[in-house]
């Protein structure tokens, strides 16, 4: 019962859920009966036209986009409004693939995706099949880090899987080897890249060196939550890095298009842009998408 009454509180606060309440609650009570019915079975999904997903019962990282269209609704259409064809996308800690698929499926750019954990691994490779976009997503079933290596993640947590720290004791994991995200530039130079590695930022980063000094750099979605500091990292040092290399940091309204600078980052994702007059030309000039019936 908790765990449906915080998914309702998710739909009526999200600016989709809002002001579509109806057919977000709808859509919410058709995929629980689905799911009811066939738990195991993954059940394929519409999401951003053309693209589809695979979801199955539990898998909140990618349902919460059957109820609103885009789960994290600021921060997915800024990648959308942003990204055009052959840009490089980099999503690191990529989960079942949400981010890539936009990125890949709608806008045509290229994605390098990241993701540890063998069976949210699995599942990703399956979305990427499932709408043929091999050709431009590269899957890498690694963790990322300060230098290449290997480590223990946790296997059990659908969304919040982690890097086990050293006071998790008889936590279900996996070894998983380590890359850095430099190494990865001979690939592509990216514009846009998305960390979501529950609390590990600070070691990502360390690893990143190089990329945050490219030039095609343009913006960083990264969450930062406080879970950082299971490992003793204080993520206002991240903060402080990214401004050091330019970055500032923003909240995003689809609506408006338009970017308002923050004092400091949110308290889930936040964007950091630099050259932000390349960035709001992206944004003013990008094609419109029709989400649960809005144009954005």
């Amino acid at each position: 019962m908790d765990k449906i009454k915080r998914t309702l509180g998710f739909i009526f606060t999200h600016p989709l859920g809002k002001r579509h309440p109806f057919k977000s609650l709808l859509r919410f009570v058709v995929w629980q009966l689905q799911s009811m019915i066939s738990p195991a079975k993954l059940i394929s999904k519409s999401f951003i036209k053309p693209v589809r997903f695979y979801a199955c019962k539990g898998l909140t990282g990618i349902t919460g986009n059957i109820y609103v269209g885009l789960h994290e609704f600021n921060d997915m259409a800024f990648l959308l409004h942003f990204l055009r064809t052959d840009d490089y996308f980099f999503d690191i800690g990529a989960n079942v693939g949400s981010y890539s698929l936009l990125a890949s499926g709608v806008c045509n750019a290229k994605s390098i995706t990241i993701e540890p954990v063998v069976s949210t691994f699995e599942l990703l490779t399956q979305n990427i099949a499932l709408n043929q976009l091999e050709h431009k997503v590269r899957l890498i079933n690694s963790g990322a880090g300060a230098e290449m290596g290997m480590i223990s993640f946790s296997c059990a947590e659908d969304t919040t899987n982690h890097v086990i720290s050293e006071n998790e004791a008889g936590i279900a994991n996996i070894k998983a080897s380590v890359i850095t995200i430099d190494s990865l530039l001979t690939d592509g130079q990216p514009l846009l890249i998305k960390i979501d590695v529950e609390g590990y930022e600070t070691e990502v980063l360390k690893g990143m060196k190089e990329t945050l000094s490219t030039s095609s750099l343009k913006a960083i979605i990264i969450e930062l939550n406080g879970s950082g500091s299971r490992y003793g990292f204080d993520e206002k040092n991240i903060h402080e890095l990214l401004m050091l290399n330019n970055f500032k940091p923003y909240n995003y309204d689809p609506f408006t298009r338009l970017l308002t600078e923050l004092p400091l980052y949110g308290d889930y994702n936040t964007i950091y842009c630099r050259d932000l007059d390349f960035v709001n030309n992206r944004l003013e000039h990008a094609t419109g998408i029709k989400i649960m019936g809005e144009l954005i």
